[in-house]
Parts: C-alpha cells; structure tokens; sequence
C-alpha cells in the first residue's frame, strides 16, 4: 500500500466524518444516515492501515476518529455520577411525590390511632398495671431511667448503626411485604403504634410528658415520616394487586415494584440521617429546645424536598420509574 496516495485519496472522507462527529447533536436525517456510513468506511480504512500499512500516527488518529464516531452512532451512556444526581434530585422525589396520597393519609390514622392509644393509657391506672408492675414502669419513666438511658446505652457509632439497620429493614418490611395485600403493613405500624403509645402515655402519666417529646421529637419526625413513606408506598404495592389500574398486572406490578426498590435505597438515606440524630443529638446536653428544633428542622428539609422539588419533578413528568434503557421493554396494551 502507497501510504501517501491511500491519505491523499480518503483524506476527505476523514475530514467530513470529524466535521459530523462534532455536530452530532444537531444532524439531520441525511447526514445521520451519511455518519453511519463514512465510520463504516473509516473503520475499514483503519484495518486495512493496520493490516498493510501500520504507521503509528495514522493509526492513532484514525482510532481515535472512530472511537468518537462510533459514540455518536450508538450513543454514550450517561457517568455514574449523573445517574446519582438524577436519582437523588428528580426520580425519589418524584417517586415520593406521587405517592403522597397514600402515606399522608396513613400518617394521619398513625399519630390518631398512637394519641389515642397514648391518652387512654395515661388516664387509666388499670391499663397501666396491666401492662407492667408498678415498680418496672417506675424504673421506666422516672429520671435517668431506663426511657431515657436506652438512648445512650452503648457508644453513639454502634447504637446509630443498629437503630439504622433496624429501621432500614422495617421500611423495607413495608415496601416489600405490601405485596401480600397490604396485610403485613398495617400490621408493623399497629406494633409500632403501640410501642409509641403505650411509652407515651405511661411517661405522660409519671409527670413526665416534656421528656418523652423531648427524646422522641429530635429523631422521630424523621424516622416516622420515612416509615410512612414505606409503608403508603407498600399499601399501594398491596392495590396494584387488586386494581392494576387497565395494565396487565404482571406489567403494573413491575412498574410499582421498580419504584418500590428506588423507594428503598432512598429511604435508607433517611434513615441514616434520622439514625444519626438518634444516635448523636437525641442523647446529647443540648437544651430541649435545642434538640427538637433539630428535629424540626430535620422534618422541614425533608418536606420541602418531596413536596417542592418532588412535585417540580413530577410535573415535569418524572415518575420514579426507571428509564425505559433499564426497565426493559413491556408488551403493548389494547386500550
């Protein structure tokens, strides 16, 4: 091969394939279809070089010609990076977003239900000789005790990483046993309605009400807001069973249970925060005050992401769904 005539005769063809790469943005049909065939060409130019003829600088620049012509023609897959910010800033709050008519109302019937239950064991003696002897829910509510040491019961670091872990797989009990007809999730918040309300109401009947909000506020706001979130999502879960809405309920259940596994990593963030304020601020020396408007603020933040930024992204059109890319494809549906 005569090196200097092979250039001189596909020199241009190289030349028009870079200008198409570095406009592929904004090709129209003609020329796309002109991409796709000058970088087959370009890639037989660049074997047939590498067969006859391998000089070093033409092979490089003709590699590099096709690498970058190749990305245009199959496209590039977006950085990890990007697909976390994506995930972060537009898919879990959307996600979150959207389910908010089921786990608003679910967080309504929870506090009812836990201030009922709270009240009606703060007013009844016998209720509460029923549930413990004098003597252990006195060791229970009294200053310094066992309420109130529980949160500093073992060094900060291993107790936020067993409070998270537990709450991470409560929320997931939620989200994933929602399928079984939502029969699972009302059963974990009925147990967790009455750990908070039957705590709740022997503290308030020691006299020491403040110091249950005070220990309960910092960590709780955020910590039930999350297992609301689970657990309305899983109820929705345990629906798309019943009513799958017109879809086939194979391909309904899918779609829910991928937002449900995107529901999962989200919430386990949370809850790491809400563990960490547990673990670190709940316990600490700060002033009441203090703590519970950490508590509040914690909540606040938390609000604001999926009811501004949740609903911005909804309207945009994001549904917490994974990208078709990921997803799969689905089976056409007769309307």
């Amino acid at each position: 091969m005569d090196l200097d005539v092979f250039i001189a005769a596909h020199r241009a063809e190289w030349d028009r394939l870079s200008a198409l790469v570095r406009r592929q943005n904004s090709l129209r049909g003609p020329e796309t279809d002109e991409l796709i065939t000058l970088y087959q060409r370009v890639a037989t130019h660049l074997s047939m070089v590498r067969s006859q003829a391998p000089d070093p600088a033409l092979v490089e620049r003709l590699s590099a010609l096709t690498a970058s012509a190749r990305g245009a023609v199959t496209g590039s897959h977006a950085p990890a990076w990007r697909e976390v910010g994506l995930f972060f800033t537009q898919r879990l709050p959307a996600a979150m977003y959207r389910a908010w008519p089921w786990w608003v109302p679910t967080a309504a019937v929870f506090l009812l239900v836990t201030a009922g239950l709270a009240a009606w064991v703060a007013n009844d003696p016998t209720v509460q000789a029923s549930i413990a002897a004098p003597e252990e829910v006195r060791q229970l509510t009294k200053a310094g005790g066992d309420f109130e040491t529980y949160y500093s019961s073992s060094p900060a670091s291993s107790f936020a990483a067993r409070v998270w872990t537990n709450n991470a797989w409560v929320a997931a009990g939620c989200l994933m046993l929602g399928v079984l007809g939502g029969v699972p999730v009302v059963l974990m918040l009925a147990v967790n309605a009455v750990n908070v309300g039957v705590s709740g109401g022997l503290m308030f009947a020691a006299g020491r009400g403040d110091a249950f909000l005070g220990l309960i506020a910092p960590h709780g706001l955020l910590e039930l807001t999350a297992l609301f979130v689970a657990a309305g999502t899983g109820l929705k879960l345990g629906w798309t069973v019943i009513d799958p809405g017109g879809l086939p309920r194979a391909q309904a259940l899918a779609r829910q249970g991928r937002t449900v596994v995107l529901m999962a990593l989200g919430l386990t963030c949370v809850l790491f925060v809400s563990g960490l304020i547990e673990a670190y601020v709940t316990p600490s020396k700060l002033p009441t005050e203090a703590r519970i408007g950490i508590g509040i603020a914690a909540e606040a933040a938390f609000l604001v992401y999926v009811f501004w930024l949740g609903r911005k992204a909804a309207k945009a059109g994001v549904t917490g769904d994974l990208d078709e890319q990921y997803a799969g494809d689905t089976a056409p549906v007769s309307s």
